[in-house]
């Protein structure tokens, strides 16, 4: 009989050490494929700073870069990395969406033109022809940075050139572009023997802004677990400053793709870009852009910062 209560007692406390151990599963959208902008999610995957605090997170890269936010919305995924300029719009379109947690703490957005070319000023773009990528908040963020030099928007032209960014710049077919990232199109210029000169938006009169960040559903988010997940990332970004040639080395190791002179170029630029604290957040910052938005006539009207952004760790 004493057998076997200790045969019992050590089959429950194996299956308790099990249960204890089963890690909470978390799935991840990127905002699209993995680059050096998302360094401090992979380092973490890879050093184990997500198994350490009891997650088994799934990075998904989307096939359509508009998909992430919404289907996180849909209840699809935990958390999508997206960014802030866009969740003020999709927040006011209805999706239930929020900010939790910052990826990387600054604009990457540049007006970029030819540094050797015709446009040695903003005002040199009268007349002239700007390609974009995204509708809507791109526009706005041109507006404002030329009508500080004086010029409207009905004075330039705007060319979609979907995602042909420094290509459609470099051969031509443009004068400018917005919603360059100064850490990729310029090292790809560069690569490609063609200097490009950024002019940075939140040197242009714009406020400035979380690039990209981590959201939920506002209405059904689990706290514990995405704040497990930010201490993990704020874990691999300490690393990455602390080590940010072995974090390399750790981040380009995951694939062969990332192994080229661009994104070793990019990497350097983003590492000082990553959000040393990813669940602190500047109320003002929000509630500034909040403000911008509604000025430009891209929003209805201005909701309170609580309903865009919170901090998960209180």
């Amino acid at each position: 009989m004493k057998i076997k209560s200790l045969v019992l007692a050590g089959a429950l406390a194996v299956a308790s050490t099990s249960l204890a151990s089963a890690a909470d599963k978390m799935k991840l959208m990127l905002d699209w494929f993995i680059n050096p902008d998302h360094g401090p999610i992979i380092v973490a995957q890879e050093k184990g700073y997500f198994a350490d605090q009891g997650l088994e997170v799934e990075i998904i890269a989307p096939a359509d870069p508009s998909d992430p936010p919404k289907l996180v919305a849909a209840g699809q995924a935990d958390l999508a990395v997206s960014y802030q300029p866009q969740l003020h719009l999709q927040i006011h379109e209805g999706l239930p969406l929020i900010r939790v947690g910052t990826l990387v703490a600054t604009p990457l957005n540049c007006l970029l033109v030819l540094k050797d070319g015709p446009i040695k000023e903003i005002s040199d773009l009268k007349g002239k022809k700007i390609g974009f990528s995204v509708s809507g908040v791109e526009e706005a963020v041109l507006g404002s940075i030329l009508n500080n030099h004086g010029v409207e928007m009905s004075d330039i032209e705007l060319v979609n050139v979907n995602w042909s960014l420094s290509p459609s710049l470099m051969s031509n077919q443009v004068d400018a572009v917005i919603g360059a990232y100064r850490n990729f199109e310029l090292n790809q210029m560069e690569i490609e023997g063609v200097e490009g000169k950024c002019f940075f938006v939140e040197e242009e009169g714009l406020p400035t802004y979380d690039e990209l960040i981590y959201v939920a559903k506002s209405d059904e988010m689990d706290k514990d677990k995405i704040s497990r997940f930010l201490t993990a990332t704020e874990l691999a970004t300490q690393y990455i400053v602390n080590h940010p040639e072995e974090s390399w080395e750790i981040f380009s190791g995951t694939s062969a793709e990332l192994q080229d002179e661009l994104n070793a170029k990019a990497w350097v630029d983003t590492l000082p870009r990553f959000a040393l604290r990813p669940f602190a957040y500047d109320a003002g910052r929000y509630a500034k852009f909040e403000a911008f938005l509604n000025e430009k006539g891209l929003i209805p009207g201005i909701n309170p910062v609580s309903k865009i952004s919170v901090d998960v760790s209180e």
